[in-house]
């Protein structure tokens, strides 16, 4: 494709060499706020990993979703329970999915059972904002693009209003010659099927791209991408930036009820 060293634009964690306290954090903030708040836990499908976490807000209208990252190979939902607090202090409710992982499964299947879990969101009747970070990103994307009634003709064609993509991947051809494609294993065939860059924009739809201000060039070029590509084809799409944030606290205004990441999904809850 190019002479990028796609390994190192890509390698997150020799990116950011204080990532293991960061990464432990994780689980330990998560399991405090379901203290705090605890979940009401719904499935989509027959696996153990085939479960939402919904965390209630006070209001109704549409519902936030935040699906995880980890490069479809690591992570679960309970790890990112944190992550709705800031929403729900706006009485937002937020869902929090968990999925099987590669190489168990492909990212095909896993974009096919983040589908089946907003299939069972959708019989609380409410609008989606899908979220998600990284690989979750990419995920909240293909969510966004989806055809819902090519895909169940009971479901709406605005089941999903709007994503917010944090540190998000659009084209996955990069990763096929990196380490990160052992547990994939993507050809190039199989990267381009399941890039949302490639999917029919979904005009009319909402995206905004957001990537850390510390992150790698090609997560910023991944975002400005798919803002510029989808928003000549008629998706009111944005870049933002989390100013002084790396791959893995990008995430950390979730957290912050005043945070303008926090008010900017409110605000995408509203359109």
């Amino acid at each position: 494709m190019t002479d990028v060293d796609y390994e190192v634009e890509y390698n997150n964690r020799a990116r950011v060499p204080e990532h293991p306290a960061l990464l432990a954090g994780w689980p330990r903030d998560a399991a405090a706020y379901r203290e705090q708040h605890p979940p009401r836990r719904l499935t989509y499908g027959p696996g153990s990993r085939n479960t939402i976490d919904l965390f209630a807000g006070g209001r109704d209208g549409p519902l936030v979703v935040f699906i995880h990252g980890g490069y479809w190979q690591a992570f679960d939902g309970s790890s990112f329970s944190h992550c709705a607090r800031g929403l729900n202090a706006h009485g937002i409710s937020v869902a929090v999915p968990s999925y099987d992982l590669c190489p168990n499964v492909t990212v095909g299947d896993i974009i096919g059972q983040m589908r089946a879990a907003m299939r069972e969101l959708a019989k609380l009747g409410r609008p989606l904002v899908v979220s998600g970070h990284s690989a979750g990103g990419h995920l909240a994307a293909c969510m966004l693009a989806t055809d819902w009634p090519a895909h169940d003709g009971s479901l709406p064609k605005n089941l999903v209003i709007a994503a917010y993509a944090i540190s998000g991947l659009f084209e996955l051809e990069p990763l096929v010659s990196t380490s990160i494609n052992k547990a994939l294993g993507l050809d190039r065939a199989a990267a381009r099927t399941a890039s949302p860059l490639f999917w029919t924009p979904p005009a009319g739809a909402t995206l905004d791209a957001v990537v850390g201000g510390d992150e790698s060039s090609e997560y910023h070029r991944q975002s400005r991408t798919i803002v510029d590509v989808w928003g000549k084809a008629g998706v009111a799409a944005r870049f933002g930036l989390v100013p002084d944030a790396n791959h893995f606290t990008a995430i950390e205004p979730l957290a912050d009820p005043d945070a303008p990441m926090v008010l900017r999904l409110r605000e995408l809850t509203r359109i």
